[in-house]
């Protein structure tokens, strides 16, 4: 989504029109934050919100109803001959292009449309070419124009592939048993020491939520720790090991670009690469991880056995594990690991992948893996289709078509313009410590009753128009908020609810504000390390 658009064009709306809009998206996110009480799912909400945007935008007159140009292989270019040659340094390096005439565009041609990752607009000021003045116009090179539905070109069409595709790919791979094996094997190490066991499965937490969705993880590690503490008699700490599980799921939601949806959108706005998001985020991830285990040992009395009797019944108990009960077929374990491993590397290094690869993107990746190991299951690959979360892809794509309208609306300029106010300068390399800090509690607070996904998103635009740099700390100082901030509640994120989900189905007492309670102080904790964090190293 290009804010710039709108600037560029000469966009006006009314502020009438502003301010209603503004009330629609307040609505949108009340409705979000009272998600269960509605008994709706989030992508009806949005999706209901989503219609009455577009009607709205349609009546009011401020959605673009123009063709669009996409296929274009430059940026706007000036010329000074329709049939002569110009220059485009597009990828930075300066190269003759050479024009074929191009006939004259119509009124209807014009216009001010979102670009995103399929297309690119011409600009509003762009009349018909009837004179010698039409040598001077901006042109497209190669680009075609074509009719197209106004909420599409709204969509993040490249964060809704990279999620099917991963989610895809994830689950398939699942199915080897390859997960599992990795839990089991991990319980073992720990020879049934507690805190040991502590230890090592908050690491895989953290790692499964790297490398898996934060919900994937919990329901492994969380189901495994269930069946391991029975097995070992130490139920009493069961509820102590699925809050620290639940909390870790959103630390280690920070080690990945695509490690939670609010990397993906901010990371993408901010143009940071997958490799340069590990290497700056990890040393925090590392370091609140440490703090939250040794916190939970202390406040939960997760403490190593002492006696020789104790340790050795747990490791007999532990040695009854057997981690081969879920491989079906060695081979595609095996070819599994294979392609999770290259998955991995891929993903890290499609940066700097030969040019096509490039620019097709993380989303063709994803896509890519996900189809070879669908292959596997060739006659039954529908059972893994019903199993993606459409209702958290419908829930993307209304919300940025509510972004979209609400961009056109120009509410984004007015909330930009407040925080604009509130912070002392987003255009200054390093940030100034009032404006990361601001934007990192905010974005906590927001966070954690209401979700995330929409409060990055619009923060992200924010900032996109506002101009700051993709060395900015201030990105990171969104990034940490909106993780973190799912810590503070159990409804901050899916995984701490699906953590207490299986609190209370084995029968444990944790109610929202007991959640509240437990989690408060280690939330704190873990945003205030954020803000040093970003203060000290990345602003």
């Amino acid at each position: 989504m290009n804010n710039g658009l709108l600037a560029a064009g000469g966009h006006s709306v009314s502020p009438t029109v502003t301010i209603l809009f503004g009330a629609i998206l307040v609505g949108l996110i009340a409705c979000l934050a009272l998600e269960e009480k509605l008994h709706a799912k989030k992508s009806l909400i949005a999706g209901v919100f989503a219609i009455v945007c577009l009607l709205l935008g349609a009546v009011c007159g401020v959605l673009p109803f123009h063709q669009i140009v996409v296929g274009s292989t430059g940026q706007l270019v000036e010329h000074d001959d329709v049939h002569g040659r110009i220059l485009d340094d597009k990828d930075g390096d300066v190269e003759e292009v050479h024009l074929a005439p191009v006939a004259p565009a119509t009124n209807a041609d014009a216009g001010d449309n979102n670009t995103g990752d399929s297309g690119q607009s011409e600009p509003e000021h762009a009349e018909p070419a009837q004179t010698p003045d039409h040598a001077h116009r901006p042109l497209h090179v190669d680009g075609h124009r074509l009719n197209m539905p106004v909420y599409i070109p709204g969509i993040d069409w490249g964060v809704i592939i990279i999620i099917l595709g991963s989610s895809l790919f994830v689950d398939v791979t699942s199915k080897s048993g390859l997960f599992t094996w990795i839990a089991v094997k991990v319980t073992k190490a720990s020879r049934g020491d507690p805190l040991m066991l502590l230890v090592s499965y908050g690491l895989m937490t953290v790692v499964f939520s790297a490398v898996l969705n934060n919900v994937t993880a919990m329901i492994i590690v969380g189901s495994l720790t269930v069946v391991s503490l029975e097995k070992l008699n130490r139920r009493d700490k069961l509820l102590g090991f699925l809050l620290i599980e639940g909390l870790l799921t959103n630390i280690g939601g920070l080690l990945t670009l695509i490690s939670s949806v609010p990397n993906i959108i901010v990371g993408t706005a901010a143009g940071i690469s997958f490799v340069e998001f590990f290497l700056k985020s990890s040393p925090y991830v590392a370091v609140a991880t440490a703090v939250t285990l040794f916190m939970g040992a202390k406040l939960f009395g997760i403490q190593r056995l002492t006696s020789a009797e104790d340790r050795e019944a747990a490791n007999e108990l532990v040695s009854a594990f057997d981690e081969n009960d879920g491989v079906e077929s060695w081979g595609f374990f095996r070819f599994s690991s294979i392609m999770l491993a290259l998955f991995v590397i891929t993903i890290a290094t499609t940066s700097v992948l030969p040019l096509g690869i490039r620019h097709l993107g993380m989303g063709f990746v994803a896509m890519s893996f996900a189809g070879v190991m669908l292959i596997r299951f060739k006659s039954e690959v529908d059972r893994f289709y019903s199993a993606v979360d459409w209702d958290l892809l419908g829930f993307f794509m209304a919300l940025f078509v509510v972004i979209y309208a609400m961009e056109h609306a120009l509410v984004l300029d007015a909330i930009g313009a407040g925080v604009n106010r509130v912070l002392v300068d987003v255009q200054k390399t390093p940030s100034d410590w009032r404006d990361a800090t601001t934007l990192l509690f905010g974005a906590a607070v927001f966070s954690s009753v209401t979700d995330n996904i929409p409060l990055a998103a619009m923060l992200a635009n924010i900032l996109k128009s506002l101009g700051a740099s993709g060395e900015s700390g201030l990105w990171w100082s969104v990034i940490f908020g909106a993780n973190l901030g799912g810590n503070l509640t159990p409804i901050g994120s899916a995984s701490t609810l699906v953590a207490v989900t299986i609190m209370h189905k084995h029968k444990l007492p944790m109610s929202f504000a007991g959640f509240v309670k437990a989690a408060f102080v280690f939330a704190v904790v873990q945003i205030v390390l954020a803000s040093v964090y970003v203060l000290l190293f990345l602003r």
